[in-house]
């Protein structure tokens, strides 16, 4: 049975196991789900879990904490959360309670979350090491501190508080790192949704449209297809599209001018992350092209990268490599290839790295190097590749016909056993790919 987040139970309870041997049966795992935010006086902002939580869980509700006690002879997996309250439910909509909970999400108990404050120092107790995200919540951090004080009171008594305390991330981010079948499907889903998203706003795109109706457009198709943005969608006309991360998306989009749209789905938790530059006329000019294929063929160099073995930062060198060749043959940097790479010219026109990894967050969990090195690529590791050219309204350094473009293509790709997967290869990416598509609105 698949739970809210569209994962099977089963998988979310193997995920659980795998955690807990790795800290080990001493330890204890403690994971408040995120709070509630006020947007503006008594209206909140739409509410979702905590991404830890919910890749261990599926458990959508706020104020619930889950708690994992390695080899608790009265269950391991343990949840905090709010109980069944038919008057709040009229007003909120429904909620799980402690005994749905259990049922529906595989948990071996719940409790009401009003019990934290009396069961947890109890569970502490013993425990020798504690796993917890420090920093996060500073008012979840005092009462851990208070529950930890309240155990350590007792030690003359015998009691024994926990002596260790490790930063979850260490172990936890590793696991997410690597996607199972059952996040893969959902990732396909929010890159097929996104796919289409972007076709619709290139379709929908004529001179003189504002930035923030093609924004409509990308949004009303992700909730078309039962999925919300997964970050705050860019839309950038013309310079705008310089800006990396432009969110005012509300000037009027010029005959000739290049639009720059960085948007993604996220379904069920799981995010996508696209961008695209199209021409609002539905033709690239000289320049635009030339601009436009040079990113095309560093992203090209990038994913030829993308395979197992190969360091992660293989593909942002590669990317950087291409686009500095392309840049010097265009006149718009001057010198040696090597020397213009070693010394970092390049950053006037591409300011930021060629990717990140991708998952139930947009810019998603795991170390990019291991021990001082770039870790190699693995099989279930998804990152994206985005490389850009940047080229300022104001660069007088440069001449005129450049000034105000803006490129960036970007791709959700999977690493396979022999190879990659272009979770986003069905949109559109080419200069003549693009106009064809356009062409047929």
């Amino acid at each position: 049975m698949a739970s809210a987040s569209g994962v099977p139970a089963a998988n979310h309870a193997r995920r659980r196991k795998q955690l807990m041997r790795l800290v080990g049966d001493d330890a204890i795992v403690i994971i408040p789900t995120a709070p509630e935010r006020v947007r503006s006086r008594d209206t909140h902002y739409p509410y979702r879990p905590d991404s830890d939580l919910w890749y261990l869980t599926g458990f959508p509700e706020p104020e619930a904490v889950l708690v994992l006690v390695p080899g608790r002879a009265h269950g391991e997996a343990l949840l905090f959360c709010r109980e069944r309250d038919p008057e709040r439910e009229g007003w909120d909509g429904p909620r799980f309670g402690p005994e749905g909970a259990v049922e529906a999400f595989g948990l071996d108990d719940a409790y009401p979350i009003e019990d934290l404050d009396d069961i947890l120092p109890g569970l502490l107790e013993g425990r020798s090491r504690v796993y917890y995200h420090f920093g996060r919540d500073q008012e979840f951090d005092l009462k851990l501190i208070g529950w930890l004080n309240r155990v350590r009171a007792l030690v003359r008594h015998g009691a024994q508080p926990p002596h260790e305390f490790l930063e979850l991330g260490h172990v936890l981010d590793e696991l997410r790192l690597f996607k199972d079948a059952a996040e893969i499907k959902l990732m396909q889903r929010a890159a097929d949704i996104s796919v289409l998203a972007h076709e619709a706003a290139m379709r929908a795109a004529r001179p003189g449209v504002r930035e923030f109706e093609l924004q409509a457009t990308v949004e009303y198709v992700f909730r078309m297809h039962d999925a919300v943005p997964a970050y705050g969608s860019i839309v950038g006309a013309g310079a705008n599209g310089c800006v990396l991360h432009y969110h005012a998306n509300n000037a009027v989009v010029r005959d000739r001018e290049l639009v720059l749209i960085d948007a993604g789905a996220e379904y069920r938790g799981y995010a996508a992350d696209i961008t695209r530059t199209f021409p609002v006329n539905g033709r690239y000019s000289k320049e635009q092209r030339l601009l436009h294929e040079l990113v095309l063929a560093a992203q090209a160099a990038a994913l030829a990268q993308a395979r197992p073995g190969v360091a992660y930062e293989a593909g942002h060198n590669a990317a950087v490599h291409t686009l500095t060749e392309g840049l010097l043959q265009l006149g718009l940097l001057k010198g040696r290839l090597e020397k213009n790479v070693a010394d970092g010219h390049y950053k006037r026109f591409y300011r930021h790295k060629t990717g990140h990894w991708i998952g139930l967050d947009v810019h998603d969990v795991g170390e990019y190097r291991l021990d001082g090195q770039s870790r190699l690529l693995e099989p279930g590791m998804v990152f994206t590749i985005e490389p850009g050219l940047y080229i300022s309204a104001d660069d007088a350094s440069v001449a005129a016909k450049w000034r105000g473009i803006g490129i960036r293509i970007e791709d959700d790709v999977l690493v396979t056993k022999d190879g990659h997967r272009v979770l986003t290869a069905a949109l559109a990416r080419s200069a003549d790919e693009i106009e064809t598509l356009m062409a047929a609105r």
